[in-house]
């Protein structure tokens, strides 16, 4: 596949992931789609670092996947307790943090 096949596919997913941000209520979807805009984002500094040929993209692309481990352990424990109080994981009942 040529470099540019690539970056459509990185294009496609990062679309994909910020119309599923968007348009989704639940917050584990929103996690899943923040994690695929964060793979399409990978997906584009490597390809970059190959066409240039640096290690810079996939340096960059291994903090970004650090950082998205923490996202999802955060993440997903705030989930665990938004949903233990209020049995719902829907991002419009955790706008009341305070209960």
């Amino acid at each position: 596949m040529s470099p540019e096949s690539y970056l459509y596919l990185s294009a496609v997913l990062f679309g994909l992931g910020a119309v599923g941000v968007l348009t989704r209520r639940n917050a584990i979807v929103v996690l899943m789609c923040v994690e695929l805009m964060l793979n399409a984002a990978n997906l584009a500094f490597v390809v970059f670092s190959r066409m240039h040929n640096g290690l810079d993209g996939q340096v960059f692309a291994f903090f970004i996947m650090v950082v998205a481990a923490a996202e999802v352990v955060v993440g997903l424990a705030i989930v665990m307790t938004a949903f233990r109080d209020r049995r719902s994981s829907s991002i419009d009942d955790a706008n009341l943090l305070r209960h």
